[in-house]
């Protein structure tokens, strides 16, 4: 009942467009689920950077569309120290940021916004720290910026220095991720007299292509063209994101052309898709890995013996077989074979359930109950959470552990997944966001990222040695080396089940032009138009 309530509202909203505004050109994407919020900052779901980032935002640097390369954003260029520590970042003059029905710039972009925009997630003095209730900057974190960062300073109105504590190879690339979306400072200040601090998270401005105009919570997001865009207005005037949760619902709007673009097919449905002359179907190697992590602070899973005893358990090709359907190859490290520094030597965990009975046994562990963590959403890594944990629950009772089933709203999930006592292992997994192994083997394994992006709550010493000696140097053949050894030492310590690597598709209605895949899993409308 409540999916067909959402896509009724959904269906509505689009209407409705078309009614008040014939002459526009209005997109509808079917989405896969809501956003956790609107400041991409304080979270890491690809859902909620597709609902912000990608459409209301700009960073200082900016991916080349369809690329991992980067180029100028509202830096219009930067200058580096011979040392490496130091960069001077020069903005783009005259950018606005949007007007809305809810605010009115009086000025243009300037240093303060870049300020603003960072300082926040690095002081717990400011007062956007704790804006949002449970706010840990978990990109910020993750990444150790606090400690990389030795100040920010503004030169002028339109000149920021940002100086390190020591060399970085992916700073840049990292700037332009969605946690370093430029913000309004002037918005926030008008919120933060008005005691509203939370509107930031759900009213959003920015000097993105597309600027916020309403948001109904798990049914419809509502942009429209931002008409002062510094890059030039998009060639659709309106932009719905149409939340529809399941994948058969969003295949049958798509069909019906309620939505002109979708998000996760069914991989089963692929073929009939490429083969219906009303659409196309882009696709492309992902740059992810779906995995399950263990709390490895938790007993037994403390134990590497173990892990790798249940990660033997575990038939991978199965899962390959039954759940990506084609889509999909196994996955035996924490980055995916498409990464520069993929370890091709790595020995994966064999499916041997006889010895993975013995290893238990000879770790002392007998009667284990645990819980598996299935995630309510389709992501590019992983298409079918439920009948994954189902595969593995299977697995393992095979070998005599008994495995739950659980789950909570995407939001929820994430939020929980991440606490250092959590129970059992849960499903997740990964899209690159910058090309760099460090966005995979820093952010997610790091010991600084224990707590927030690192759900194994894993930290090794030598394992963190490698990696950050790697992002120190600029030359990626000295630096390929260092992420080999860190995933050996992953394999041995086995604080995840490395399950899937995928192929993602992109289905959408024949008369859509424009559209590029990003290799980095977001969802760009950029450039995108309808042909009438």
């Amino acid at each position: 009942m409540r999916l067909t309530t959402q896509l009724l509202a959904a269906t509505a909203l689009a209407l409705s467009l078309g009614a008040t505004a014939a002459s526009a050109k209005t997109l509808v994407y079917c989405s896969e689920g809501s956003p956790e919020g609107f400041d991409p900052a304080l979270y890491t779901a690809g859902t909620t950077f597709d609902a912000s980032s990608a459409t209301v935002y700009n960073r200082l640097a900016e991916f080349e569309l369809g690329t991992t390369n980067t180029r100028p954003g509202l830096a219009e260029s930067w200058d580096v120290s011979e040392d490496g520590k130091t960069y001077t970042f020069h903005l783009r003059p005259d950018v606005k940021f949007q007007t809305t029905d809810f605010f009115t710039p009086t000025r243009p972009l300037n240093a303060d916004d870049v300020i603003f925009s960072f300082e926040r997630q690095n002081s717990a003095d400011n007062p956007y720290n704790a804006y949002v209730a449970g706010a840990s900057w978990e990109y910020w974190n993750s990444m150790a910026m606090p400690d990389l960062i030795q100040s920010m300073e503004k030169v002028d109105d339109m000149t920021v220095r940002i100086t390190l504590n020591e060399p970085n190879a992916p700073f840049i690339a990292n700037l332009a991720m969605p946690f370093a979306s430029i913000l309004s400072k002037e918005y926030a200040d008008q919120l933060a007299e008005s005691g509203n601090e939370a509107q930031l998270n759900q009213q959003p401005v920015g000097t993105g292509p597309f600027q916020f105009v309403a948001y109904q919570p798990d049914a419809v997001i509502r942009y429209k063209a931002n008409p002062d865009y510094w890059a030039g207005k998009e060639p659709i005037d309106d932009l719905v994101f149409a939340i529809t949760t399941d994948a058969s619902v969003r295949q049958q709007r798509l069909l019906a052309n309620e939505c002109q673009v979708m998000a996760y097919p069914n991989p089963a449905d692929i073929e009939s898709l490429k083969g219906n002359s009303d659409l196309k179907v882009l696709e492309q190697e992902g740059l992810n890995v779906g995995y399950l992590a263990y709390n490895t602070k938790q007993e037994p899973f403390d134990d590497p013996k173990v892990r790798r005893a249940l990660n033997t358990a575990i038939n991978k090709q199965a899962i390959i077989d039954v759940v990506f359907q084609g889509s999909g190859e196994v996955a035996k490290n924490p980055i995916p074979p498409t990464m520069w520094s993929y370890n091709e030597e790595t020995k994966d965990d064999p499916y041997d359930p006889e010895a993975a009975k013995t290893m238990l046994q000879e770790a002392g562990v007998e009667n284990l109950s645990m819980k598996i963590w299935a995630m309510p959403v389709q992501r590019p890594y992983n298409p079918n959470a439920r009948r994954m944990a189902e595969l593995i629950q299977s697995d393992l009772s095979a070998v005599g552990v008994d495995a739950e089933i659980v789950s909570y709203e995407w939001g929820e999930y994430l939020e929980r997944s991440k606490a250092e006592d959590r129970d059992g292992a849960v499903l997740l997994g990964w899209t690159g966001d910058n090309g760099d192994p460090d966005n995979f083997l820093g952010v997610l394994l790091s010991c600084d990222a224990v707590g927030n992006a690192n759900r194994a709550q894993w930290c090794n010493e030598e394992f963190d040695a490698k990696i950050n000696e790697a992002k120190t140097l600029t030359d990626q053949a000295e630096r390929t080396p260092l992420y080999k050894e860190a995933q050996e030492i992953f394999k041995q310590e086995a604080p995840w089940a490395t399950i899937a690597t995928s192929i993602t598709f992109m289905p959408m209605r024949s008369n859509v032009t424009g559209y590029t895949q990003d290799p980095l899993g977001q969802h760009w409308f950029t450039g995108v138009d309808i042909e009438e």
